[in-house]
């Protein structure tokens, strides 16, 4: 029998999962075998025609079986890059997605630089949000919360990974009940299960390995983003502001909830990188204040 190589080996993996219908094919065959290898990718070019030893082998097996089942390959490594920092993922929460970036982006303008901001993150799941605007913003102070043990669990371990557990307090609860009343924040933010019941088994078949209490939201899927705008405004700071990620299509909808609160002004929706509208924004009754002009020295 022919010895496998790295060559061998990354093109049999590429076409049997090809095969299977995963439209990442290469890649994903790239990233298992750098990990099952324990080197990067680059690496893998590098050493083209070198020969696996048998415990590789079996490493990479291994990993092949469970992507062949359509799981994550993000579970299988262990980890997901989310706005340029690693985040350790693992089947209690959702793998970090592209499009929530938009969130990030749009938090940080509204964030000031200059002073302390109270976050709230809700729905923290592995805890992306709340660490990845902790470590951009080092005077906000973020509380997150989530109705998962396990997940807060893996959102502990992202804040410690990243050095900013002594802002990011995490509580467990369902939405707002794991706070105390009458606390109020400059920046409201969340990710919440937005998935019709109906729908999950139409969806990508990586779906049906993540949790569903993340996922799954009711036969509409807005039975806790009503929730949220429900009860959001006895949350923010008169001049604060909120983000929610909405689903495809939601974004009408979940507005006319906003707009059916009192005091919440200023609403509008921002599209994701495949245009479709999956942030939207409210604000407090005050406006917000402008941010401090930048110091110069002649």
């Amino acid at each position: 029998m022919a010895e496998w190589t790295t060559r061998s080996l990354l093109t049999w993996t590429t076409q049997d999962f090809r095969a299977l219908g995963i439209p990442t094919a290469r890649l994903d065959a790239e990233l298992l075998l750098a990990h099952a290898l324990r080197v990067d990718r680059v690496r893998l070019y590098m050493d083209m025609d070198r020969p696996l030893s048998p415990d590789e082998l079996a490493a990479m097996r291994a990993l092949v079986v469970r992507r062949r089942k359509r799981e994550p390959v993000a579970y299988l490594l262990g980890q997901r890059e989310f706005y340029r920092r690693a985040f350790v993922v693992n089947q209690a929460v959702l793998v970090p997605r592209p499009d929530t970036e938009t969130l990030i982006e749009r938090a940080l303008v509204l964030l000031p630089t200059e002073r302390a901001a109270q976050v709230l993150d809700l729905c923290t799941g592995s805890g992306a949000i709340a660490v990845t605007l902790a470590a951009e913003r080092p005077q906000a102070r973020v509380v997150a919360t989530d109705v998962s043990p396990e997940a807060l669990a893996v959102a502990r371990t992202n804040a410690e990974k990243h050095g900013v557990d002594a802002r990011v307090e995490l509580r467990l609860g369902d939405l707002f009940q794991a706070l105390e009343p009458g606390t109020r924040y400059d920046l409201i933010v969340a990710n919440p299960p937005y998935v019709r019941s109906g729908d999950l088994a139409e969806l990508a078949a990586e779906l049906h390995h993540e949790p569903a209490l993340a996922l799954i939201a009711g036969d509409d899927g807005l039975s806790v983003l009503t929730r949220l705008c429900h009860e959001v405004s006895a949350w923010l700071m008169p001049t604060g502001a909120l983000l929610f990620e909405v689903g495809a299509g939601q974004a009408p909808t979940v507005l006319q909830l906003l707009a059916a609160e009192p005091g919440l002004t200023s609403l509008q929706a921002h599209t994701d990188l495949g245009g479709i509208e999956r942030i939207v924004e409210a604000h407090g009754p005050e406006p917000m204040p402008e941010p401090a002009p930048p110091v110069t020295t002649e």
